[in-house]
């Protein structure tokens, strides 16, 4: 399997010019069999206020940005996961979908809002669940979500063998770090889209990358350019947990000691 990410840098509020920007980034990935877009992909991401992120979020059913997209899919027999920000009734998700020839097979809602996000969006109200893409189990997070090693856990004990994480990271380096690691201890493929750029008093760190089930960075992207990342990957190796001959990674956990973990610091 073919998997690749874009690295780019959004116009804030635009999303037509956007799906400009990124044709010729989707023409140098048409290969991969799955392709990874940053965070808030169709409207920028630093708002100045709910009313202004409200006014830039778009309803996944009435999007030219995703209409255009599944072209993409049909045109190419490919899935895209973008990030989204999507409008629902009166509220708004910092949302990731996957798409396909058919359109949306797949939807999470960011969990862990950071920093102003909090004021602009709902938090996540949908469980992390894997879902299937020609018999391929891809899960998907966002962003801040790589702070939080339980949510990749509970994606890797429902058998997901990618996970596909749209960011705008702004702290340098650190889930970069971090993503590596978390692909290693569930022994999975993680790809990590973020985007470059400054926006309003926001610098964007880049360094997208895709991670193998051992740990290893398969290819990574620069802290400024607009790239796209192409890795082949063997999708079985995400589905061999055993660590040595006689150590499985989940099957040796020993949930009895640390399941019921406290809700928060006391």
């Amino acid at each position: 399997m073919k998997i690749a990410t874009i690295q780019y840098c959004p116009v804030f509020g635009n999303a037509g010019k956007n799906i400009e920007k990124l044709k010729p980034l989707l023409e140098g990935a048409k290969e991969s069999n799955l392709i990874v877009l940053p965070e808030l992909a169709n409207s920028g991401y630093h708002f100045k206020d709910k009313a202004e992120a409200f006014s830039l979020s778009e309803e996944p059913t009435n999007s030219r940005f995703l209409d255009i997209l599944t072209h993409f899919c049909a045109s190419n027999n490919s899935a895209i996961v973008t990030g989204f920000n999507e409008r629902a009734g009166r509220k708004i998700y910092n949302s990731a979908l996957l798409i396909d020839k058919t359109g949306i097979i797949g939807k999470y809602r960011k969990i862990h809002l950071f920093l102003d996000e909090k004021d602009f969006f709902e938090p996540g109200n949908l469980m992390p669940i894997p879902f299937d893409l020609n018999g391929i189990k891809i899960g998907m997070l966002v962003c801040f979500d790589w702070m939080f090693p339980e949510i990749y856990r509970a994606l890797a004990l429902q058998g997901a063998d990618i996970i596909c994480q749209p960011s705008n990271l702004v702290l340098p380096g650190k889930a970069q770090q971090a993503i590596p690691v978390h692909a290693m201890i569930d022994r999975v493929f993680v790809v990590l889209a973020n985007r470059t750029g400054t926006e309003r008093n926001l610098t964007f760190t880049g360094n997208s990358l895709i991670a193998g089930p051992t740990g290893e960075v398969l290819a990574q992207a620069s802290d400024s350019d607009e790239e796209v990342l192409v890795a082949d990957i063997d999708v079985s190796l995400s589905k061999n947990k055993m660590i040595t001959t006689k150590n499985h990674a989940f099957n040796d956990r020993r949930p009895a000691f640390y399941g019921n973990l406290p809700t928060q610091n006391h």
